[in-house]
């Protein structure tokens, strides 16, 4: 694994020094403050010009709220310690915490459960299993293929067979371990590659086709052929999975969540205990992070908890430890690819031919949509005329891999940029101007392989800019020199793109609804179905509510995602949050402004559209009133108050049974150039610089874009470079807690990370002019692959044979095979 204190040893007097010489190794502490050879300069943020005003400052009465970097709605409260998360809320008396019991093998045919151990502990109150649910045994997941408890047969090693409940956490951890499991073993299949030559899928295999694929690549100059491998990824929440139930009257259930998905938790809930929906509230004020693992395994600990507390008649609470976490959730699918490709001398592609295997685990959960967008993002930035790729969603004894930042468009986006870079290798060519000649076009070469067209496009200038602002060019020519003179210490640089896209692929999730109350006083109120978890969606709805009423933002509160207040709300996922849930909120807000704004027209004898709201004041040609003056007023008339929104996404269309259409409202597009060391004689590494160009429209929000994506691209990094999961052949993860599991740190941040924000709007209408943010920017960590690829490259190695993470491992392997 890499270090997380590595250096690059340098002179650090003189930036312009030549390499190191002999053993000098990447081994050390810090970076020092000055630039160097390696290191560059301290790192730099950066955002569009003029619409970003001091974090947090004062800002003019009239002054706008979206467009300025406003703190996180919750950021003083956290660093207070005053957020409350789900495990902060006060216990209701009588209140019993249960705990998992877990299989003990990947996969077997299970006989019975003995638990007398555990009852005997003091303080445990009850063993719930299969038995004691009331409504289907069965998740009421879209394939309906994972039982609630292990039930006649075990399929992956820590799977939940029960729950201990008991009168504290530890009593209940510790008398689950106490339990036996009575397992008749069978051969678990826990290779990608076994399951595929056995035809175990957990759902049909997926064929998409442009062309003819293999006329294409028999016409083509040169051919390209290989396989490679891409690890899955663990969510790593700071706040583990937790659910807490509690039972009202007449069989009523209020159940605090910590989920993505509110809506699918009370409809997992109410299904297994045999209720309808309107008997479940789920409640959720914040999570402590969530990155696609708790979009629907969430849902899992909620369920469990109300079984329990259906049983026992009790509110319980259930609270994942973080081994158990690993242990018992999915992750990030892993992928394996093989690939042909066909490619003149100007290393256009001419035809692709490309297999990719998804690790799903034992059930298909999201297994098909993320699979399905992998297809989607195979093309990345580039055009792909003749093109045929296959999708199989295998079936293995591990947990059941889920959402996952990017939501399968990493895995699609990273095997088209290997290919390229590999063509550029084989060629001779600066693998940039390899990417260049793919791109989309503008007239022509603008159709995706699904079919949907690329309208907005601006792919050819950002990179363009990207490469000037960051030096590219020069830099390489730099690194060969440096390259040319260090025999130890190697250096690689990578240019690599995004083009992403935003809504969800099943069409009928991308609607949203809000609810905007405005009090007597002038203040505002605003829930919608969108759960916060720390990407800033409620500061961002308050931003645009508080602009839609003219009022400061500071006036505007969201409160919790709660059931009862917005139904069947959508996953907040696929990048969607603001511009379904911000968009619904606009249009709630709206109607009240218009209540207002036709009240104050009938005082001064105006028509309503000349009536302004801005800086806290409602104004017309007649006078000019504040806020909650005429909020007041309008009150005593009898004028409505609050109101619902509604949204729904249009344009797109999609035909799963062909995966064709326009699956994708628009593109959200980036760049990122990396330049990173390794040393050839540990395969220890090192990321030196990262310049970025991102578009996210006119930002609602600038410091919350720019955070959004530097995190998204650090957590990129991570998954290509350190974070390994390691199953033994007894299909046991060996890598389940912090010791074992290398997430970056601040000592992996480049001491050069420079975020700069492409300046244009949203071409579509979009709100406010923006775009989504969350996930396009994870994908700009495969800069940091194909850099160190390139670097391996250099040294004489075979970047070919590297399988992601590139560990210190897989360096080394690749540099001396």
């Amino acid at each position: 694994m890499n270090a997380p204190d590595l250096k690059l040893v340098v002179n650090k007097t003189d930036p312009t020094a030549g390499p190191p010489q002999g053993g000098e190794s990447l081994l050390g502490g810090q970076q020092p403050a000055p630039a160097t050879a390696c290191g560059g300069e301290r790192p730099q943020r950066r955002a569009a010009p003029s619409k970003v005003s001091p974090l947090g400052g004062q800002r003019p009465a009239s002054a706008a709220a979206c467009g300025g970097s406003r703190f996180h709605e919750s950021a003083r409260a956290q660093v207070a310690g005053a957020a409350t998360y789900i495990d902060d809320i006060p216990e209701v008396r009588g209140t019993l915490h249960a705990a998992p019991v877990c299989s003990p093998v990947a996969h077997g045919t299970l006989l019975g459960l003995d638990a007398s151990a555990a009852l005997a502990v003091p303080g445990v109150r009850a063993f719930i299993s299969a038995q004691d649910i009331p409504g289907d045994t069965t998740l009421a997941a879209f394939a309906h293929d994972e039982p609630v408890f292990a039930q006649g047969t075990v399929q992956f090693l820590g799977q939940v067979g029960g729950l201990i409940v008991a009168d504290t956490v530890m009593t209940a951890r510790r008398a689950a371990r106490l339990v036996k499991w009575n397992v008749q073993t069978l051969p678990a299949v826990l290779s990608v590659h076994e399951a595929h030559a056995l035809q175990s899928y957990v759902l049909p295999p997926v064929h998409v086709k442009r062309g003819d694929a293999q006329a294409a690549l028999q016409r083509a100059p040169h051919q390209l052929e290989g396989t490679f491998e891409v690890g899955g990824q663990e969510h790593f929440y700071l706040e583990g999975q937790i659910a807490y139930v509690l039972p009202l009257e007449q069989n009523q259930w209020w159940v605090y969540s910590s989920t993505q998905h509110p809506g699918e938790v009370q409809h997992w809930v109410s299904h297994a205990l045999g209720l309808h929906n309107h008997a479940v509230t789920v409640e959720c004020r914040r999570m402590g992070g969530g990155f696609g693992g708790k979009e629907t395994q969430a849902g899992h600990l909620a369920v469990w908890a109300a079984i329990a507390a259906n049983q026992l008649k009790c509110p319980v609470k259930l609270r994942l430890d973080r081994d158990d976490d690993f242990l018992i959730t999915g992750k990030r699918h892993p992928f394996a690819y093989h690939y042909r490709a066909g490619f003149d001398d100007t290393g256009l592609l001419c035809g692709l031919a490309l297999e990719m295997l998804a690790n799903c685990g034992f059930s298909a959960d999201l297994s098909g949509p993320v699979a399905d967008r992998a297809i989607f993002h195979a093309d990345n930035a580039y055009f792909l005329e003749d093109v045929a790729v296959s999708s199989y969603r295998c079936k293995t004894n591990t947990q059941s891999h889920t959402a996952f930042r990017g939501f399968g468009g990493p895995q699609g986006v990273i095997v088209i940029e290997r290919i390229l870079s590999d063509i550029a290798r084989t060629l001779g060519l600066d693998p940039l101007d390899v990417r260049l000649r793919n791109l989309y076009g503008i007239e022509e070469r603008n159709t995706t392989h699904y079919q949907m067209k690329v309208e907005d496009n601006i792919l050819q200038p950002l990179i363009s800019q990207l490469a000037l602002t960051s030096r590219y060019r020069e830099r390489r020519e730099q690194i060969a020199a440096w390259n040319a003179q260090s025999p130890v210490i190697k250096k690689g640089i990578a240019l690599t793109p995004v083009k992403f896209g935003i809504s969800f692929t099943a069409t009928l999730f991308n609607q949203a609804g809000a609810l905007v109350h405005v009090y007597t006083d002038g203040s505002v109120q605003v829930n919608h179905g969108g759960t916060e978890m720390g990407q800033g969606l409620n500061t961002k709805v308050a931003q645009i509510v508080a602009d839609e009423l003219g009022v400061p933002f500071e006036r505007v509160l969201c409160t919790a995602a709660d059931t009862s207040k917005v139904p069947n709300a959508s996953a907040t996922a696929a990048s969607s949050g603001t511009d379904l849930n911000g968009r619904a909120a606009q249009f709630a807000a709206r109607t009240v402004r218009n209540n207002l704004a036709a009240f104050v027209a009938g005082l001064d004898g105006v028509g309503a559209g000349a009536v302004r709201f801005e800086g806290g004041q409602v104004i017309t040609e007649q006078s000019t009133r504040r806020f909650e003056d005429v909020v007041g007023a309008a009150y005593a008339n009898r004028i409505q108050l609050w109101s619902d929104g509604f949204y729904r996404t249009p344009k797109i269309h999609y035909d799963k049974t062909t995966l064709t259409g326009r699956p994708f409202y628009y593109f959200s597009y980036g760049a990122a150039v990396s330049e990173v060391a390794i040393d050839t004689l540990t395969g220890e590494s090192r990321v030196l610089k990262v310049d970025i160009l991102h578009d996210v429209g006119h930002s609602i929000n600038p410091a919350i874009d720019i955070g959004q994506i530097e995190g998204g691209f650090v957590q990129g990094m991570g998954w290509l470079t350190t974070e390994q999961l390691v199953w033994n052949d007894k299909g046991y993860l060996q890598t389940h807690a912090p010791s074992t599991y290398k997430i970056p740190a601040t000592g992996d941040i480049p001491a050069h990370f420079k975020v700069d924000l492409w300046p244009e709007a949203n071409r579509e209408d979009n709100v406010h002019g923006s775009k989504a943010v969350g996930e396009p920017p994870f994908m700009l960590g495969i800069s940091v692959l194909e850099a160190l690829r390139d670097a391996v490259a250099q040294a004489g190695g075979q970047p070919e044979a590297m399988n992601a993470p590139a560990t210190a491992e897989e360096v080394l392997r690749a540099v001396a095979p």
